[in-house]
């Protein structure tokens, strides 16, 4: 077997990161468009991020925030994004490394990439899986209030922001994008 002098994982990885990209700069030049949101999770303690302790504290590991319906200051960046989140009405201003994150998805069309960090913890790699597997969507997900009186229940109903474990049918929805799509094409 001969080395992979060419680096093919490193520029496969970087274009899922790009479409995760462009993504967030449609959010930021033009909303999200129908019911488009986005689950965006990420290692808390990656090279990069800076959330504020006491998220840090609720969340030492990994994190989930979903971009939905109020989401602030989204500035995109070739390396990472910062937005500012409400969380129990009080504002947070996160910044988020792409090499961070472990997965994005948005359930409104089961469209989702997964990323596995390595032992070193600084390089994503995307992760293979059959058609039509999900990712999981922490019950835990931080997220912002959402604007739809329907889904009180999904946000604790006492105007919390973070979710309190209610199911979410979206949660479970999103596809894995398979790289043998890509080939295909």
């Amino acid at each position: 077997m001969t080395d992979n002098l060419m680096k093919y994982d490193q520029m496969v990885e970087d274009a899922l990161r790009g479409v995760v990209r462009k993504a967030l700069e449609h959010a930021r030049d033009e909303g999200l468009p129908g019911d488009h949101h986005f689950y965006l999770t990420f290692r808390t303690t990656a090279p990069g991020v800076s959330i504020p302790d006491y998220l840090h504290d609720q969340y030492p590991e990994e994190m989930t925030i979903v971009l939905q319906h109020q989401f602030w200051d989204l500035t995109i960046e070739d390396e990472q994004f910062t937005v500012t989140l409400s969380f129990k009405n009080r504002p947070a201003e996160l910044r988020i490394p792409y090499d961070a994150m472990t997965s994005f998805v948005d359930p409104s069309v089961k469209f989702g990439l997964q990323f596995t960090v390595d032992s070193v913890g600084s390089i994503n790699v995307p992760t293979i899986r059959p058609e039509g597997e999900l990712i999981p969507i922490p019950d835990d997900v931080a997220r912002e209030p959402v604007e739809d009186s329907a889904n009180e229940d999904a946000e604790g109903g006492d105007g919390s922001d973070a979710s309190d474990g209610d199911d979410n049918n979206d949660k479970d929805s999103a596809e894995v994008v398979s790289l043998d799509n890509f080939r295909k094409k």
